[in-house]
């Protein structure tokens, strides 16, 4: 346990000097800029390794839930882990996240000390890093381009879609699949069951919201489609407002 306390506040001690020096190295950009940095490099990070464990290192988290935890899970877990906490307190004290974010997590931190502390259940919390960080850098890249007032572009469009449909794909779809095996395997314990039901009833919440803003962005665009339309009618074809 006091290996486990160290090795997680290392990771802790690690993403918080990362983004100090981001911040040294970014002085004309805002701290959300650097701490967003942070995040996109923690989910491209986490992608890959948690990719690799479930495809190549193994076992298959379909089939083997509950399993012991193998020393690349557990190594993700820590990364993931002192990367929550951080990310936690850094958006608690600039209060710039809502309760669904926060909800999202405290249940993440919560998931991983259970599967580090129960040292089992690794392979299917990091297949649900997988799911859930699969989509942030697309959720960093929109809000970058908000940032550089690129969002309302054919490039915005691509990230919001691709962003939807990994949403909907991996997250809903994939993780539906994945909390179906939890469920009826007899080796992961209650709690963890329990936390799989949470995590993947948020994603839901999340998908509801995502559907509102769909909706709304795609009936914005057909009335300006319209609008347009009309304008070029009314200049007769020519494509000229002149």
């Amino acid at each position: 346990m006091m290996s486990l306390a160290v090795q997680v506040s290392g990771s802790l001690i690690g993403w918080a000097a990362f983004y100090r020096l981001l911040c040294g190295l970014n002085g004309q950009r805002t701290n959300e800029w650097n701490c967003r940095l942070v995040t996109l490099f923690h989910g491209v990070l986490i992608v890959c390794i948690t990719a690799y464990i479930g495809f190549i290192d193994g076992p298959w988290p379909f089939t083997h839930p509950g399993t012991e935890n193998t020393p690349l899970q557990v190594v993700a877990l820590v990364l993931s882990l002192g990367y929550f906490t951080f990310d936690m307190g850094w958006c608690v004290y600039y209060r710039t996240e809502g309760p669904l974010m926060l909800a999202h997590h405290t249940l993440s931190i919560a998931g991983i000390l259970l599967a580090l502390v129960q040292g089992e259940s690794g392979v299917e919390t990091c297949a649900v890093l997988f799911g859930t960080e699969l989509t942030n850098p697309l959720l960093q890249a929109r809000w970058f381009l908000r940032q550089a007032g690129r969002y309302d572009s054919p490039t915005g469009d691509a990230v919001d879609l691709l962003f939807i449909a990994l949403f909907a794909g991996v997250r809903i779809g994939v993780g539906g699949r994945m909390l179906r095996c939890e469920l009826a395997s007899p080796r992961p314990s209650p709690a963890v069951k329990a936390g799989g039901v949470a995590i993947y009833g948020l994603s839901c919440v999340f998908m509801a919201d995502i559907s509102r803003f769909a909706c709304r962005k795609g009936a914005g665009k057909f009335r300006r489609w319209k609008e347009q339309r009309k304008a070029l009618e009314a200049n007769g074809g020519s494509g000229r407002t002149d």
